[in-house]
């Protein structure tokens, strides 16, 4: 019998699967068509890199990290009742960091085209430099949207309401490929640019301005500086400001390393990236986003027993992405081939972006992981050990992505972020546990170990299944790959249905009781 809170988790966990889903999938249309229009070509990397900036200006406001230093703040007032005093916080916080992330955008609007030799030292183009710094300029006003449309979130987060939050990477997508689409054949990769700004108007700030007046938001204008949960907000975010988090890590490393391979080579790694992230979304960041209400009130109620076993839980399930992992390892020729290969993107851009999947792939556990793994210091208001921790495994990787760009090239500057994901999640889990003094951890590391065991055979009978549907088939085209990566999936899923009656898989058997109780429903 699942107790209240799971069965609320639950809930949430599947609005936010919806949406990441739903936003992966159209973001990996959004790939394949900006890949079609650019292929992988000097023009594609200056538009992957025109994000390079407004990534490290996020990054310094800690914009994506707003709804897990805000929501314990705001829950502290509203579970005392002071409605008055949440709404007050929340209104400095908007007011007093727009105001900084306006002057700041300002500023690097000007300073761009000095920027750009900087982030991706290797590339020495003159028409690059241009494309990319007024892509940038175009890209970095959407920063403001994200951050108040962050607070508008976490606002709906704390009010346990997720389904208007959960549209905004959708819109977001949608008007990127719009953009292309209808501006594409008259600016180029530029067309994208312009959508990614309105879809960040219209999906980040002006939905989530509604969903958080529906949650009843009240805003004044105030400029406290004094505040004392100012300065705990600042306290609270400034190691996330300053320390270097797997994700923005890899967003940064690894254009700068690529930038000193061939022109196509920062796209080539990014495509592969994108896949990663989709994998990583459609288990971890739902996982991550559902749960941390939750994590936080527990964390706030000195629930900790509790609070583990959410978390261990929560871990578990997202060991199911090492089989997945396998299967799309061993696919990889077909998956970049269905996805991209069409127009500018051509059979040896497949082949190139396929050798950088596969490395990146070997750490999807560790990148999904994390989501979850993090959050647990998070939720305990400890925002310090994951920034000084993540900060130190991601300065020691970094001779990993240099050497690995030099002996293997894309391979190698993917295969560095995957080690330094892996680092980081084992080093923090570790940490975590010691903190906590998690009794549950022996049981996660055991069940992630079974996982890996299990992928052994699974992924010998995978690999021999797609060399038989490959002498059989012997595809050339769209429908043949497609047909090859539906014929792979049903094996892969009668193979793990398989593994979880003769091995005793809890977690999967309750998983697929959920979906044959939904099924019957209808």
């Amino acid at each position: 019998m699942r107790t209240p809170i799971q069965r609320k988790i639950g809930l949430a966990a599947v609005i936010m699967m919806s949406s990441v889903f739903l936003s992966r999938v159209l973001g990996l249309l959004r790939e394949s068509t900006i890949a079609a229009i650019g292929g992988l070509s000097l023009e594609m990397d200056a538009y992957k890199t025109a994000f390079v900036l407004p990534e490290i200006l996020n990054h310094a406001l800690a914009s994506g990290f707003l709804s897990i230093t805000f929501i314990p703040i705001f829950l502290r007032y509203t579970a005392n009742d002071d409605e008055t005093g949440a709404w007050r916080i929340f209104s400095i916080l908007l007011n007093v960091f727009g105001l900084v992330l306006s002057a700041l955008i300002s500023l690097c609007l000007i300073a761009a085209p000095a920027m750009m030799p900087v982030l991706t030292p290797g590339r020495s183009e003159p028409e690059f430099f241009e494309m990319a710094v007024r892509m940038t300029r175009i890209v970095l006003p959407a920063q403001f949207f994200f951050f108040a449309g962050s607070l508008f979130m976490a606002v709906q987060f704390a009010r346990k309401r997720f389904f208007i939050p959960a549209l905004s990477p959708i819109i977001y997508n949608t008007a990127i490929i719009l953009g292309g689409l209808l501006l594409g054949p008259r600016l180029g990769m530029e067309g994208f640019s312009w959508g990614a700004l309105i879809g960040a108007f219209l999906g980040a700030f002006v939905l989530q301005w509604y969903g958080a007046c529906k949650a009843g938001m009240r805003f004044c204008l105030c400029f406290d500086l004094r505040h004392p949960d100012l300065l705990r907000y600042i306290l609270l975010t400034l190691p996330l400001m300053l320390g270097l988090t797997m994700t923005f890590s890899a967003e940064i490393f690894s254009k700068f390393f690529s930038s000193y391979l061939p022109p196509g080579s920062i796209a080539c790694v990014d495509f592969a990236w994108r896949i990663v992230m989709m994998l990583s979304g459609f288990f971890g960041q739902a996982a991550g986003v559902a749960s941390y209400p939750f994590l936080a009130q527990l964390a706030a109620e000195k629930k900790f027993v509790q609070m583990n076993t959410l978390y261990n839980t929560t871990l578990k399930y997202l060991a199911f992405v090492i089989p997945v992992s396998i299967l799309m390892i061993i696919l990889r020729h077909e998956i970049i081939f269905v996805l991209f290969e069409r127009f500018d993107f051509t059979s040896a851009n497949t082949s190139l972006t396929a050798k950088a999947l596969c490395a990146m792939l070997t750490g999807a556990f560790a990148i999904t992981a994390q989501t979850v793994v993090s959050r647990g210091f998070y939720a305990t208001q400890d925002t310090l050990t994951p920034a000084v921790y993540g900060t130190l495994t991601t300065a020691l990787s970094l001779p990993i992505y240099w050497f690995g760009m030099q002996l293997f090239g894309v391979f190698g500057v993917a295969l560095g972020i995957s080690i330094s994901a892996i680092a980081q999640v084992l080093v923090l889990f570790y940490i975590w546990n010691r903190k906590s003094k998690n009794k549950g951890s022996i049981a996660v590391c055991r069940f992630y170990l079974k996982m890996t065991l299990l992928c052994l055979p699974t992924g010998a009978l995978l690999w021999a299944g797609r060399r038989l549907c490959l002498n059989l088939l012997s595809p050339s085209g769209f429908a043949g790959h497609f047909i090859i990566i539906v014929l792979m999936s049903c094996l892969f899923l009668c193979l793990m249905v398989l593994c979880t009656h003769l091995f005793k898989i809890s977690e999967a058997q309750f998983f697929m009781q959920k979906i044959r109780s939904k099924l019957r429903r209808f």
